[in-house]
């Protein structure tokens, strides 16, 4: 019996770029519930940004938030992974070196950055959405724990991916995340293990879950459910975790839901 469907929202869920979900989703998860089954937004975006996307329905579902480093049902923190200090400052000198990128780094209900690039401000704030505060300089103005670390390369992530794989790999997970992100999350912390969390807070076995996922990021989570979606042009890392693909996670939840009925 299918007790919970959680869902990645870019790439997934929102495609082509997509800022917007359809109503015909909030009737879906509303549909969902009255069977008895909760909805989960699990995101690399941040909760406030997911809170957002989701108002019509935000105080029904569960959230995954920034890939796996929050679980939060009903308003609790139920799981919440951070990056140590000294590992983050480090990160941002390399990103310094780097260059060629935009970095953001989340707490747990605002994103920081001291990017002084427009093109990005704008992405930030009216794009993503996100609840966000510029500061002069990242190593120094951001006093809450690290959640999680991310760079932004508007020219594609494979560069970005591999360089700082080579210099960071062996003490962070670096994942893929939608076409232009690139997040660093601390071991430990991803979409699966939270989720594990709030089934485990929920009692509900792993097998009654249904998750959709299109990247890396999601591979976890693909691999805990009892069925898994992975999006028909996902790359093969995601989809060798999947029991099943698709081309619209409306068109399989439409599926589900004719099956409730």
């Amino acid at each position: 019996m299918v007790k919970l469907i959680a869902s990645d929202l870019d790439g997934t869920l929102l495609q082509n770029g997509a800022q917007r979900l359809s109503p015909e989703v909030f009737d879906m998860i509303r549909t969902l519930k009255s069977h008895g089954i909760l909805f989960t937004a699990a995101s690399g975006r941040q909760y406030t940004n997911l809170r957002r996307l989701f108002a019509p329905v935000k105080d029904d579902i569960a959230y995954v938030a920034e890939n796996g480093s929050l679980s939060i049902y009903e308003g609790k923190t139920l799981s919440k992974g951070t990056v140590s200090r000294n590992l983050g400052l480090r990160i941002l000198d390399a990103v310094r070196d780097y260059g060629r990128c935009e970095c953001i780094v989340s707490g747990e209900r605002v994103c920081y950055t001291d990017s002084r690039n427009p093109r990005f401000a704008e992405h930030m704030l009216n794009v993503v959405g996100n609840d966000m505060e510029f500061v002069d300089d990242l190593k120094t103005d951001v006093e809450e724990p690290f959640l999680k670390l991310a760079l932004c390369d508007f020219d594609g992530t494979a560069h970005t991916e591999a360089h700082f794989k080579e210099l960071f790999s062996d003490e962070i997970k670096i994942v893929t995340s939608g076409n232009i992100w690139v997040d660093f999350i601390t071991p430990g912390a991803n979409k699966g293990n939270a989720l594990q969390v709030l089934l485990d807070y929920l009692e509900i076995d792993a097998q009654d879950c249904i998750a959709f996922g299109d990247q890396c990021n999601d591979e976890e989570m693909l691999q805990l459910a009892g069925t898994s979606y992975a999006m028909s042009y996902a790359p093969p890392a995601a989809l060798r975790h999947a029991s099943c693909t698709t081309d619209s996670v409306e068109e399989a939840l439409a599926d589900i839901i004719k099956e409730l009925e």
